[in-house]
């Protein structure tokens, strides 16, 4: 990765200490499911002990499900191990003010053992070697996330006691593009726009989505892991500035019946002059580089829905005529494909239209950094474009269940040859882990249909 100015310097953070501007340092890093764990230290000792020496945490929080139970099935982590320590090393590069929590200010961690060697299931991790591997062949990657989420004005604890029921959302109808609709909320929108941009963030726009209640708010490309961290951060100071206001929000790929919640990724590829390899001199401006990268996504896709689509909701996107996609396929600016090639010259780049709301930003753009290089060092060919409806085309579809995906995952050559058995076991177990709780549960919808009727 190129060097690149931080958000915060070591040099500012002392002098904002000293100052008393800042009192509190968060040291966090991306679970499984991409969420910000770590903890909180006071500033004076952050850096007189955290900073160069880094602290500790459980092995067991890359090693547990969503609600934060104990599971079996985990190489690294588990009773019979002891659930001992690893290290959290900061990446100062990372080091930014918090805007929405007073006299705060956060950097992400790297992960290792007790001996120095990185934990190789780490998403931080995952996604470094892939960049690594992308950087053997003298390309970068620049990424860009589009991630949606729905407004509700309830607050969280209202949410939770109502069993996230019949909650109000901030718009009571479609409000795609709509600037009267994105007005009623304005200065939600606007705060999470300004405290961004504060915390080194480079705000793009925000706009209205379908479902009510839904908007987007978007950010500029950046280098692949710059992007995914400050994706991280974004989504969860999103979520602490909605609580503040009394309102919540949430990124769960698919809420309700209607439109879900997604997160489109952008990617592009630059050399070391900074010069984008994806942009060819032919009738449909793409490099062959850019031909063999796409090719890979196709010939990937299935087997990396799991690093796409994490979750059982997930898969509730992917219904024919919704926008999300369920057809195999590439077209130029078709928005029916799994796969949209957009832009012209210098901004030509793809657009994966798989990930919901709920992705890891860091599993998902090393899937789409290895499927691509499997399609360049194999040479592979890309079909003909999509130029109809793709849902209506004859094309392989994309897995349907997380069972499916994970499945998938779990048998995939591809999948083993780029991350390796290791990390191809620990994240089928995640998802097993998963499946195992759902199938355990009895939902609402069985309830309804079976209480009195059957």
């Amino acid at each position: 990765m190129a060097d690149r100015t931080p958000p915060l310097s070591v040099e500012e953070l002392h002098a904002l200490v000293a100052g008393g501007e800042i009192d509190t340092v968060v040291l966090a890093f991306p679970d499984m499911q991409g969420r910000l764990q770590g903890k909180r230290f006071a500033a004076r000792f952050f850096l007189d002990e955290v900073l160069q020496h880094g602290t500790e945490g459980c092995n067991y929080l890359l090693a547990v499900d969503t609600e934060m139970n104990t599971v079996d099935g985990y190489e690294m982590s588990s009773w019979e191990r002891g659930y001992g320590d690893f290290a959290m090393h900061p990446d100062l590069g990372t080091l930014r003010r918090v805007p929405w929590n007073a006299g705060t200010a956060m950097v992400l961690a790297d992960l290792a053992w007790d001996n120095g060697r990185p934990v190789l299931a780490a998403p931080r991790q995952i996604l470094r070697r892939q960049l690594e591997r992308l950087a053997e062949h003298g390309l970068t990657a620049q990424v860009g996330t589009e991630l949606e989420f729905i407004v509700f004005k309830d607050t969280y604890e209202q949410a939770w006691d109502a069993n996230y029921r019949g909650l109000t959302p901030a718009n009571q109808y479609n409000i795609d593009y709509s600037v009267l609709g994105t007005g009623r909320i304005e200065p939600l929108l606007r705060r999470i726009r300004n405290e961004m941009a504060a915390a080194g963030l480079t705000v793009e726009s925000a706009k209205g989505e379908c479902n009510p209640g839904q908007h987007e708010i978007v950010f500029r490309y950046d280098e692949a892991l710059v992007t995914c961290d400050q994706h991280a951060v974004y989504k969860t100071g999103a979520k602490e500035i909605a609580a503040q206001e009394g309102v919540s929000l949430t990124f769960m790929a698919k809420y309700n019946e209607r439109e879900g919640n997604s997160c489109h990724i952008h990617l592009s590829l630059t050399d070391a002059d900074g010069t984008n390899v994806m942009a060819g001199k032919g009738t449909d401006g793409m490099s062959d580089t850019m031909r063999h990268f796409l090719a890979g996504q196709l010939a990937a896709l299935r087997d990396f829905s799991l690093l796409y689509a994490p979750h059982i909701n997930s898969y509730k996107r992917f219904q024919r005529g919704s926008f999300a996609p369920t057809a195999v396929a590439w077209g130029h600016d078709n928005r029916t494909c799994a796969l949209r090639v957009v832009g012209h010259g210098r901004s030509t780049r793809f657009e994966n239209r798989l990930p919901g709301g709920d992705v890891n930003p860091h599993l998902a753009v090393a899937g789409l950094v290895a499927a691509g290089l499997h399609g360049i060092e194999q040479g592979l060919e890309l079909p003909e474009a999509c130029t109809g409806n793709a849902y209506a085309g004859d094309y392989a579809h994309v897995p349907g269940t997380l069972r499916e995906a994970a499945e998938l995952w779990e048998n995939s050559p591809i999948a083993r040859a780029a991350f390796g058995d290791a990390v191809v076991a620990h994240y089928r177990n995640m998802a097993r882990v998963e499946l195992d709780a759902f199938d355990a549960a009895v939902t609402d919808w069985e309830l309804r249909r079976s209480f009195e009727r059957m």
